[in-house]
């Protein structure tokens, strides 16, 4: 595939993308374009959300900052200007509810002229099929450098293949010891992210991809109880003390603040809510968590 050929998406809204040669320059939400970055696409500026301030938090930016990758502030705020003078050829959001784009007005693209891509990283998507989904997008946006990528396997070079690279071998080694630890710890997981000494959001498992897939490898998450909130349970510390957790995972992004008033030996190991979805992201997550797992 080469710039000179057209280009054709269909993202996860069901929206047919397509421009007249093949996408070069990427403008992406933090999250995507850190994955985008270990698939082999570096965009040419990223974007934030409604919760990022006018620096990057590193705790989402994966390999941007060292990338050198620039910065555009947050995504409803954004200074279209700026974008415009990075002429993007295409834009990179995510989705939560399959029906808009998350972090950017849809409208500022339809202003540039620029196809926006929205891949879902909702719950209606197990975690292997958003990274499938994401490995075909950095495919179709002729990743040279993804073929030498020791997390994605080769695609087949076959005219009529769908550009799905699989798992990998990293992954897959990083999800067989998470699993292998998982079988021997007695310790149950809980989710949160801190809003405050008064007040913490506990995460429902099933609600999170990641933690679901966490879960199908034998790690014991605590689901925090019935109560409003279709992704979070929202209450005070107390709630935390009472679910007698052994292991916290508490989102380390910068909105979020850190854990308060917990039983005494818990253990604590930072969560990003948005790790980048790419195998090499979830690769170092599960190796952190089973470190943690047994320590």
């Amino acid at each position: 595939m080469s710039g000179t050929q057209a280009w054709g998406f269909t993202d996860d809204r069901g929206t047919e993308l397509g421009a007249a040669r093949v996408p070069l320059r990427v403008v992406a939400y933090v999250r995507a374009g850190a994955a985008l970055l270990d698939l082999g696409v570096t965009p040419v500026g990223v974007y934030g959300s409604g919760h990022d301030g006018e620096a990057l938090d590193p705790a989402k930016a994966g390999g941007l900052g060292a990338a050198g990758v620039p910065y555009l502030g947050p995504g409803r705020a954004l200074d279209e200007a700026a974008l415009r003078e990075l002429r993007p050829d295409v834009i990179v959001d995510v989705t939560y509810d399959g029906k808009s784009p998350y972090a950017l007005d849809e409208a500022v693209a339809e202003r540039l002229g620029v196809p926006l891509v929205a891949l879902s990283v909702g719950n209606e998507l197990t975690l292997p099929a958003i990274l499938d989904r994401f490995a075909a997008l950095a495919a179709s946006l002729d990743a040279g450098p993804v073929r030498a990528n020791p997390y994605v396997e080769p695609v087949p070079a076959t005219s009529d293949a769908e550009p799905v690279p699989a798992v990998g071998a990293e992954l897959a080694a990083a999800e067989a010891a998470l699993q292998a630890v998982a079988a021997r710890s007695g310790l149950v997981v809980l989710a949160l992210s801190g809003a405050g000494p008064e007040q913490v959001h506990l995460a429902r498992p099933q609600a999170w991809p990641e933690l679901e897939h966490l879960a199908g490898l034998g790690v014991r998450l605590l689901d925090p109880g019935p109560g409003p909130g279709a992704n979070w349970l929202t209450g005070d510390w107390t709630r935390v003390v009472e679910l007698r957790p052994g292991l916290v995972l508490f989102d380390e992004r910068e909105h979020a603040t850190p854990p308060y008033e917990l039983p005494s030996g818990v253990r604590l190991t930072p969560w990003n809510p948005e790790t980048p979805p790419s195998p090499a992201a979830y690769a170092r997550f599960f190796r952190v968590l089973a470190e943690a797992l047994t320590a």
